[in-house]
């Protein structure tokens, strides 16, 4: 393997926002950029990374969907369409 090409690999915590959940592994994804830090459980820092949606939160993987306003919607179908019956 040839040096000085590769991407740092360390530790890394990933936190979910919507599901206030983080965890800590280890990646090539560098959060330095954005400068965060997050104290974990062990009492060391690492760099932080948010994300919009893991395994915690997503409904393919928890089996429970969240509940989206769907009022607008369907008032904008049936003014678009019109109402049957």
């Amino acid at each position: 393997m040839r040096q000085g090409i590769h991407p740092e690999y360390g530790p890394v915590v990933f936190r979910d926002r919507a599901a206030d959940y983080a965890f800590l592994t280890r990646s090539t994804l560098s959060a330095s950029a954005s400068g965060k830090t997050i104290e974990w459980q062990d009492g060391n820092t690492y760099p932080v990374v948010d994300v919009e949606i893991s395994d915690v939160s997503h409904p393919f993987y928890t089996g429970t969907a969240r509940v989206l306003d769907t009022a607008g919607r369907v008032e904008r179908f049936e003014r678009r369409y019109g109402k049957k019956g």
